[in-house]
């Protein structure tokens, strides 16, 4: 069970909604309760689904990061008005599960990485029927199962680093004027605009703190916008300690 922590890494600090919040709740709780009780089956169905729920919210960042291929992306899903007009991550759970993963090579990943992210899908799929087996009858076989789901969540993870970079970039240079964004104080605009509207996760923090901020040094506002960065560097990488 130590080792599934980590998964907690890769899923939001906080949410923009508490609907989003509490139903990460539940699953979290629904995977803990049966894994601690040995009912490994039913504690690996929560794992999976709170990967899944990783996964959106990747793409939930390649959305707004990339916003002009992500609409190209979406023009031969059947949902696209409610892709393109998604308020929450969890819209794309509208989208066939293997095909979800398509989205993800708009950061790079190549074929084979997404045909590993969906063999996850299909062994999920195996578990979820009624065929008289039971996959995770002891905590050996679950636990590595978790190690398997924590080397794909990491995989997703390195693709994403650009994105990430992308959403505090569009943040910095939106946001350092405290007089033309959503909240004068800069924790509070840190907290609401990049780490709640974008689903950072923990993972998502780290990958931004070593965000290269002389990458911006051309902007006339640069000062400003260093400020700002430094502001978050500050608040976050306490948490590192």
């Amino acid at each position: 069970m130590d080792d599934a922590l980590a998964i907690r890494d890769y899923l939001p600090n906080s949410f923009k909604n508490q609907n989003d919040a509490d139903y990460i709740a539940f699953l979290w709780e629904t995977f803990e309760s049966n894994y601690e009780s040995g009912k490994y089956q039913f504690a690996m169905l929560a794992c999976h689904m709170l990967y899944m729920s990783f996964v959106y919210f990747s793409v939930w960042q390649i959305k707004l990061s990339h916003p002009a291929d992500f609409a190209n992306a979406v023009i031969f899903q059947q949902k696209e008005k409610e892709l393109l007009a998604a308020s929450s991550p969890f819209t794309f759970s509208e989208v066939q599960e293997r095909s979800i993963f398509r989205f993800l090579r708009l950061v790079g990943c190549e074929q084979q990485h997404i045909g590993q992210f969906q063999k996850l899908v299909d062994e999920r799929n195996e578990i979820a029927h009624s065929n008289g087996h039971i996959f995770f009858a002891d905590q050996t076989t679950a636990d590595r199962k978790i190690g398997e789901i924590l080397i794909q969540m990491a995989a997703i993870q390195t693709h994403m680093r650009l994105a990430i970079h992308d959403c505090l970039r569009r943040f910095l240079l939106e946001s350092h004027n405290p007089e033309e964004r959503e909240y004068y104080d800069d924790a509070d605009q840190i907290q609401e605009v990049l780490i709640h509207a974008n689903y950072f996760s923990q993972k998502d923090i780290e990958d931004c703190l070593v965000f290269d901020i002389a990458s911006l040094s051309g902007q006339a506002e640069f000062p400003a916008i260093k400020v700002l960065f430094e502001e978050f560097r500050f608040n976050h990488s306490q948490h590192e300690d």
